[in-house]
């Protein structure tokens, strides 16, 4: 997904849902997708559930997701090398 701009799907406004980040062109949250996806639900079942949504928005989550964990999770260490 390198290269995918999710802020381009994905968007935060006080007026809509309490501010909570939600789909452009929706109130569908960004949430309730992540949740979905977790729940091992599909792209076909996801956009059954909610028919507002596009494949690029469901890619934006998982996109989304993808960059808060690089932001989240902590590189590894180096790995320890004796002096020869």
């Amino acid at each position: 997904m390198a290269g995918f701009d999710y802020h381009q799907h994905i968007h935060r406004d006080p007026g809509i849902c309490g501010g909570e980040p939600v789909f452009r062109g929706t109130r569908v949250l960004l949430r309730i997708i992540l949740a979905s996806i977790a729940a091992g639900d599909t792209t076909e079942e996801i956009r059954r559930e909610f028919p507002s949504l596009t494949d690029e928005h469901i890619r934006a989550a998982i996109a989304f997701a993808a960059a808060s964990a690089v932001e989240d999770i902590p590189a590894p260490p180096p790995p320890f090398r004796e002096a020869v």
